[in-house]
């Protein structure tokens, strides 16, 4: 059976020229749909990579108990203090690394669209360098304390506008001035502005109030010591988190929407790709009805036959996957652009990525509409009457 297979399947492959019009319109229907369903979830994998580059595994998060973010968290200045003085925080010649923060969010024009965006403003105290270890100025210099002073991330200067050192911008009440800008290793932490906490608090009439606290932790298993402390002070209602879980939780609504989108498109485009590869294959078994009855009546049997089929329709269909896989690599790939975080409602910039496991899901999408489409003509083949086709003929 494997040699008939091996010799009906290459009659089938050798054929292909002949019908290179046909078999061209079935490859780029699935083209299409792969770089639709690559290009799609590489917006969710770049958003997911983002969130999940933030933060130190060594640095916990404390945020008010049953908050699922930091806008709905809130802390006192008391209660960031105690905090602070808990056991399993590190601390060096300074003091607790521990950093209280206000986040607050300002309105800023895009600088695509010109329409304005949501954009985080992070108050925090100078120790917030120290516990952000990955947070480097890289133009300018740092705010000082108490000046109406904010450096801007890498990734928000590229996707607003007026953010450059030495410009000035409004909200509120306040004018502030741009005096630097960061680089966090192209985390989500790049989409925000920073400034002084205490300058903020009374910008926007927070008090002494802040919403998260960020701690290094003494060693990477601390955080157990750190949460037992602060479970059993009866001053505090808290909830501690490693950075990075804390913050790839945050992506998890936004690649929920994005892959459920991503999904529902590619397989409405599929299903028109399945049509053009069974159209195309039952032209493939009309052209060859001679050459398949003629086989048949020398002993072939029907299941060399149908997998011959089904082999140049997955052949066809890998084919499309991969012209698909390198256009959405192409298009796609490292292509910054920025979307609203539903935890957050703010905008976090990110670039796409077109990762290897995408493409290989790609692959896999497109042998698999290849298939679907090969099967009814492969069967029709196998079960062409043999007389019938050579009269036919």
């Amino acid at each position: 059976m494997l040699s008939q297979i091996v010799a009906v399947t290459g009659v089938n492959l050798r054929s292909i020229k002949d019908r290179l019009g046909m078999s061209a319109v079935a490859v780029f229907g699935i083209v299409g749909v792969v770089v639709v369903f690559v290009g799609v979830l590489s917006i969710a994998e770049g958003f997911r990579s983002a969130m999940r580059s933030t933060g130190d595994p060594d640095t916990a998060m404390i945020l008010r108990a049953g908050s699922d973010s930091e806008m709905t968290s809130g802390l006192s200045g008391d209660q960031a203090r105690i905090i602070g003085d808990k056991p399993g925080i590190a601390h060096d010649a300074s003091g607790p690394l521990s950093s209280p923060e206000l986040l607050v969010i300002v309105n800023h024009p895009l600088r695509r669209s010109g329409t304005d965006a949501n954009v985080p403003l992070r108050g925090v105290e100078p120790a917030a360098f120290r516990v952000h270890t990955d947070v480097h100025i890289v133009e300018g210099r740092p705010f000082q304390p108490g000046r109406n002073e904010i450096v801007a991330g890498r990734a928000a200067t590229r996707q607003f506008t007026g953010l450059a050192v030495g410009t000035s911008v409004k909200w509120g009440e306040n004018v502030w001035q741009v005096v630097g800008i960061f680089e966090a290793g192209g985390s989500a932490a790049e989409s925000e502005l920073w400034c002084d906490a205490k300058v903020l608090q009374p910008a926007y009439r927070r008090g002494n109030s802040y919403q998260s606290v960020y701690a290094k932790l003494q060693t990477h298993d601390s955080l157990q010591t750190l949460k037992d402390a602060l479970t059993t002070d009866p001053r505090l209602t808290v909830a501690a988190f490693r950075e990075p879980e804390f913050y790839e939780r945050q992506s998890e609504t936004l690649q929920t929407v994005i892959r459920t989108i991503g999904f529902s498109i590619a397989a409405l485009m599929a299903l028109g790709a399945i049509f053009g590869a069974i159209n195309t294959m039952y032209n493939a078994v009309a052209s060859r009805g001679r050459e398949i009855a003629t086989l048949r009546a020398l002993g072939f049997g029907a299941t060399p036959v149908v997998v011959s089929v089904l082999v140049e329709a997955g052949l066809l269909a890998l084919a499309g996957g991969v012209i698909g896989g390198a256009l959405a690599w192409a298009a796609f790939d490292g292509f910054q652009t920025s979307t609203m975080n539903f935890q957050s409602f703010s905008q976090v910039a990110f670039a796409f990525a077109v990762t290897p496991r995408l493409v290989l899901r790609g692959l896999v999408y497109a042998l698999e509409i290849g298939l679907i489409g090969g099967l009814l003509p492969a069967i029709r083949a196998a079960r062409l009457p043999i007389v019938t086709a050579l009269r036919e003929f």
